[in-house]
């Protein structure tokens, strides 16, 4: 009994070190159109086909997916995340061709996938590793506009999982209306979206009032848009952070970095980003957020400098209909999980 007993410390405390070690890396990336060739007949992707106004050839395609493993693999460092969020991603097959058939099949993603009525066919996904999170169950959720009028958007995904150390994560993935039309004229959009993903986090609230929640995605808004702050109550981390409250982890960041995510008319826009719940923001909690902020992923390769202004700007896959064969237009965003080692 006493031989068995060492052993499972000796087997917890090696779990713990194997934690401390590899992390937990959540990351979110808007990857910019990864369609593939095919043709979908209920789909409008006639701009992605080889004969398309993009010209989408098999070798760019490829190109695109090695290009998408170089960002993923460079943001994991030492290690790949745990749980990558994407979204523009057309397809099942996109997805099966990044994980299974480019280089990122050595770092063992599993993924779902939204199946939304979107009428481009662009979905949210969630990449994760099985080693470091158990998925559970997956949902995905219709955003239903006020405006009847409108086109339909992509839906909200939702996926639960229990991570290393048994506890409970739950992650929305999402990509909010864009601001086609202005950014006040489209905000109804947005607001519709948040109110729907607010009502789910409620939902979770009311199950468990010490649920673990990560949102994260492109809402087409800043952190000070109403949206975010206002319909889904997304406000600046502080001292004494409630649980049952969602916290921006990006909230000061254009006025502390002056630079944001995505680059539109002569100004950074941060319209990517990680909300989580208050639970994850205290240490004492098994799961928490390291320093209670996230991360903008700009290195060098993903940025280029226009020669007329000399501004530095996401080094895109198209400049317009002209392809230039960078990473997307969109930088990615990133926040690290730990785990209290008194709760392993």
């Amino acid at each position: 009994m006493k031989k068995f007993l060492l052993t499972c410390s000796l087997l917890l405390v090696a779990i713990s070190f194997s934690i401390a070690d590899t992390g937990f890396r959540i990351l979110f990336y808007n990857v910019e159109n990864l369609f593939d060739t095919v043709d979908d007949p209920l789909k409008d992707d006639d701009e992605f086909l080889p004969e398309g106004t993009m010209k989408w050839k098999p070798w760019r395609y490829w190109e695109k997916l090695r290009n998408i493993t170089r960002v993923i693999t460079a943001v994991g460092g030492m290690y790949s995340p745990a749980l990558v969020g994407l979204c523009e991603v057309e397809n099942d097959s996109v997805l099966f061709d990044l994980t299974r058939r480019s280089p990122l099949r050595a770092q063992g993603y599993e993924y779902v996938i939204t199946s939304s009525p979107d009428e481009r066919g662009v979905d949210v996904a969630l990449l994760y590793q099985r080693h470091q999170f158990r998925l559970l169950e997956k949902n995905e959720h219709e955003v239903l506009f006020s405006d009847k009028r409108l086109r339909p958007t992509r839906n909200i995904l939702h996926v639960a999982g229990k991570t290393v150390t048994g506890d409970t994560l739950d992650l929305f993935v999402c990509h909010w209306p864009s601001r086609r039309g202005g950014q006040r004229e489209s905000e109804p959009a947005r607001i519709d979206a948040a109110s729907l993903l607010r009502r789910k986090v409620d939902s979770l609230f009311s199950i468990r009032g010490d649920a673990n929640i990560v949102i994260m995605g492109d809402f087409n808004d800043n952190p000070d848009n109403r949206s975010i702050s206002l319909t889904l109550g997304a406000g600046a981390p502080d001292q004494d952070c409630s649980e049952k409250r969602l916290y921006n982890l990006f909230s000061s960041h254009l006025k502390e970095l002056r630079r944001g995510t995505y680059f539109f008319q002569g100004n950074w826009e941060l319209p990517d980003q990680i909300i989580v719940s208050g639970n994850l923001l205290r240490q004492e909690n098994p799961l928490y957020i390291r320093e209670g902020r996230g991360y903008i992923f700009s290195p060098d390769f993903l940025l280029r400098e226009e020669k007329s202004s000399g501004v530095k700007r996401p080094y895109r896959t198209y400049y317009g209909p002209r392809y230039i064969g960078g990473f997307s237009d969109h930088l990615p965003v990133y926040a690290d999980l730990e785990f209290n080692s008194s709760g392993i």
